[in-house]
């Protein structure tokens, strides 16, 4: 397992917090995802054997909001 951390754009309320969650927990491989609305940071943990993390930003791109890698381990 491994554990990145995405800076996502665009969040304003808890709905959004939700389907950006559920958007990456939706994603094979991923274990587990937590989305902070204040920080706008996303924190996943995931298989990289069955998910690139490419494929994390383009799910929470897909759901409109602007996403990329934030700091290290990304």
């Amino acid at each position: 397992m491994k554990t990145t951390r995405l800076k996502v754009s665009g969040m304003t309320c808890g709905h959004c917090v939700s389907t950006v969650e559920k958007s990456l927990r939706n994603q094979r491989g991923v274990r587990n995802a937590t989305v902070h609305l204040e920080s706008g940071a996303a924190e996943v943990e995931y298989d990289e054997s069955a998910v690139a993390p490419e494929q994390l930003i383009a799910a929470v791109e897909e759901e409109g909001y602007p996403a990329t890698f934030d700091g290290p381990g990304a």
